[in-house]
């Protein structure tokens, strides 16, 4: 059987690290020819504030302050976005949504992902999987966390397994600890069509 029907035949043992170089280079191309994968990663945060809603993973959370920002300051769909736009080579949510630009003034975040979304799916990618960590001080998260995922999965037409959203303190440390600022951070992994 040749190597093109079985590809791992390329990494057969060689005398010559040169050799080996070249089939290991031949390996991963081949590899990405049927199985193209994409990472990207993403983070945001937003001083907190009164008088404003905590909007995190498209649910609102019960505070008495909220992020600050240009849109509805969503930080956990504003890390993923982000990390979407990554995987994609587009640059960052900035350069998509620029805050200089009214029509994002006090844009639903959803909207946003969901414009990101669709640029993948366009691209001929759809996500397999997101890990997302939001970091705050408080209120506690968990009895939200649920809700965050499955909205998140619906506007991303993923199952519900398919993400992750975890909450963590800064236990009293730098502005997320001292409960001046909210932040999330998120990895997407997308897969070819």
């Amino acid at each position: 059987m040749s190597s093109v029907q079985q590809p791992w035949l390329l990494m057969e043992a060689v005398d010559h690290d040169y050799q080996q170089t070249i089939n290991c280079s031949l390996l991963t191309a081949y590899c990405s020819l049927i199985f193209m994968f994409r990472i990207g990663i993403g983070n945001d945060i937003h001083k907190l504030v009164a008088g404003r809603p905590l909007m995190l993973g498209g649910v609102q959370v019960a505070s008495d302050r909220g992020g600050e920002g240009h849109s509805d300051a969503d930080a956990l769909l504003h890390a993923i976005t982000d990390a979407l736009l990554g995987a994609l080579c587009e640059g960052d949510i900035g350069v998509h949504f620029p805050d200089s630009d009214p029509q994002w003034r006090d844009a639903n975040s959803m909207q946003l992902l969901s414009r990101v979304a669709w640029l993948a799916h366009e691209r001929g990618l759809r996500v397999v999987n997101i890990d997302s960590t939001i970091m705050l001080e408080g209120p506690k998260l968990r009895p939200y966390v649920l809700s965050m995922r499955a909205t998140i999965a619906e506007v991303l037409g993923v199952e519900l397994s398919c993400v992750s959203v975890k909450a963590k303190t800064a236990e009293g440390l730098d502005a997320v600890g001292q409960g001046l600022a909210v932040s999330a951070q998120a990895v997407v992994l997308l897969r070819a069509n």
